[in-house]
């Protein structure tokens, strides 16, 4: 295995693998333990900011003409983790903590207090890289509702993997199209039938029955305030498809008996996990500045010529360039020489747009864990 770093060949350093959240597992077959079982002790002095990367588990490029009735393995998955956590290694970390999160962090988790349920919204393609790991702890007991956003941008059987594992948790679970508004009516009439048991308890107490209080919550541009606006069918709350759009909690009321608080993202003040972190990027969770759109292409490539359902051949379609190796980066440069006179920055903003507009097909970049 060997690694190109600005412009130099280096054999693969022998760095230790303990990632944090990178799940890797016991029962996997011996062929994969080049990936998941690496060890020594080198470590590089400095990251640089791109990556040559030709080893970790070898690729495997798909073909994706004949995808009806593809079936997609557990190991496929549990494989494509691993190499992401290894490729991410070398990279420049992605962080992302703009001001008026660290502002309006503390003022939420004190509204949060006087919440009678809780909605935390999440982005269908990656719902576990889009929870916040401090979540349960602000929440305790309180009632809470998934709303698992974009549902339109998943196919049906990452819906139906993700309804599956969310339900054997207890979870209760909406699918949603912000944009469109699908999802929204069902999750107003949830939160109240979740929070009734409030005035109830107010009239035993004689006093007089108030409005439903929902707190949304969750990473950035995830369709918080999309959500809102489709609730109240009419535009209450900015919204638009980039991060950091809502800077102020805001209340806004939905008829007589529910009252809605949208929210900031909120995002850990640093994200240990770097493989969730390049995920944010490539779904556009998290703010342009945080990373390097062409390292984050790279990385899009390689995930999207291991699944099933896309393929290389899909990504050799639609860019008509041809790729004679195993490496995301070829892939990149050959696309801006054929498309951009040899742009590398314009080639990989062209695959990453194209991967959030759909154009190689709705697919989460998340399973569930087994």
């Amino acid at each position: 295995m060997t690694v190109q770093l600005s412009g130099l060949w280096l054999s693969s350093p022998k760095i230790p693998i303990h990632f944090i959240q990178c799940p890797t597992s016991p029962s996997l077959d011996p062929k994969l333990s080049r990936t998941t079982v690496l060890s020594a002790t080198a470590s590089l002095s400095s990251p640089p900011p791109t990556i040559r990367i030709v080893g970790g588990k070898t690729p495997m490029w798909r073909d994706n003409e004949n995808v009806d009735g593809a079936v997609e393995d557990e190991a496929d998955w549990v494989e494509m983790d691993a190499d992401l956590c290894y490729w991410t290694r070398a990279l420049r970390p992605v962080q992302w903590y703009p001001g008026h999160i660290a502002k309006t962090e503390k003022k939420l988790k004190e509204q949060l207090k006087l919440m009678d349920v809780v909605i935390e919204v999440r982005d269908a393609r990656i719902p576990l890289s889009t929870t916040h790991p401090q979540m349960d702890l602000w929440l305790g007991n309180r009632r809470r509702i998934l709303v698992l956003n974009r549902e339109d941008m998943i196919s049906t059987a990452d819906r139906n993997a993700w309804a599956m594992y969310f339900s054997k948790q207890g979870t209760k679970v909406v699918f949603s199209n912000g944009q469109l508004g699908m999802g929204t009516m069902k999750l107003g009439r949830l939160a109240k039938s979740l929070a009734s048991g409030v005035n109830v308890k107010r009239r035993a107490k004689g006093l007089l029955p108030r409005p439903v209080r929902a707190g949304i919550v969750g990473y950035p541009n995830v369709g918080k305030s999309s959500l809102i606006n489709r609730l109240l069918k009419r535009r209450m709350c900015p919204a638009a498809p980039r991060p950091g759009v809502t800077r102020e909690l805001k209340w806004v009321r939905f008829g007589k008996d529910l009252e809605l608080l949208d929210s900031p993202g909120i995002l850990p003040m640093r994200i240990s996990d770097q493989a969730a972190a390049i995920k944010l990027a490539i779904c556009d969770d998290i703010g342009e500045r945080s990373y390097d759109v062409a390292d984050v292409a790279v990385i899009l490539v390689q995930m999207l010529a291991k699944l099933p359902t896309v393929g290389m051949k899909a990504l050799q379609n639609r860019y008509k360039v041809d790729v004679d190796g195993q490496c995301g980066k070829i892939f990149i440069e050959k696309v801006a020489l054929r498309l951009f006179n040899g742009d590398i920055q314009q080639a990989a903003f062209r695959v990453l747009s194209d991967f959030r507009k759909g154009k190689f097909g709705w697919v989460a970049l998340e399973r569930p864990p087994r």
